[in-house]
């Protein structure tokens, strides 16, 4: 009896695709608010900082930094964590300086809407809990905007490790190492932050996910 060929699933698709070798380079920043780099620049000039001593303590080119003081570009995270390291800051104190740096007994709610919005080309980031500094890891809700691979300059990486769950539509993990896998809602992945990677929507809509990252209290 001849068997009649069956389509291959979502998952079977996303575990044949061939990561583009060009994916070897940290992402670029992209568009953002004027806050963020307004912030960063006075950071900066209390600390009687030149550009060119930031950069030097960042390893980030001081024309990139001049354009997120300038409200010209957005730091992805990782470029945040290269800044905030050089400059001794908690990466949460650029978003919000009503800040509990206590230690202990600590609690922080965020009500809908009300987290601290970051949009990058690829993602729109909610930051969540900026009122709490010193923190062990970083909790956000994310928009994945990305539809594909092309558009990113190259893999994400940065210190640390990563948490995220689905919380609406689909989405496709690229991983420097591993084959791509797909999430859909409700399931999740943990990876190390170092290892390239990349999350882009397989929806329609733009997906959203919960995402926590590690290894913020070494910025503080």
């Amino acid at each position: 009896m001849k068997k009649t060929a069956t389509r291959p699933s979502l998952r079977e698709t996303a575990a044949a695709e061939i990561v583009p070798a060009r994916f070897s380079a940290d992402v670029a920043p992209a568009e953002t608010s004027d806050d963020l780099g307004q912030r960063l620049k006075r950071v900066r000039i209390d600390k009687g900082w030149t550009l060119k001593e930031v950069s030097e303590r960042t390893g980030v080119a001081r024309s990139t930094l001049s354009k997120i003081e300038n409200g010209q570009m957005s730091p992805t995270y990782d470029v945040l964590q290269k800044i905030t390291r050089g400059v001794d800051l908690d990466i949460v104190e650029l978003f919000d300086q009503r800040r509990q740096s206590a230690p202990f007994g600590r609690r922080s709610v965020t009500r809908r809407g009300e987290g601290k919005p970051h949009p990058t080309d690829t993602y729109d980031y909610e930051v969540l809990a900026t009122d709490l500094s010193q923190k062990h890891i970083l909790p956000f809700k994310a928009r994945i905007r990305a539809r594909s691979l092309d558009d990113f300059p190259g893999w994400v990486r940065h210190e640390g490790e990563e948490f995220l769950c689905v919380l609406s539509g689909t989405v496709r993990v690229f991983t420097e190492f591993y084959a791509p896998v797909t999430l859909e809602v409700g399931d999740s992945t943990y990876f190390d932050s170092k290892m390239g990677h990349a999350i882009v929507s397989l929806s329609k809509a733009d997906a959203e996910v919960i995402w926590i990252c590690t290894g913020i209290s070494a910025l503080s």
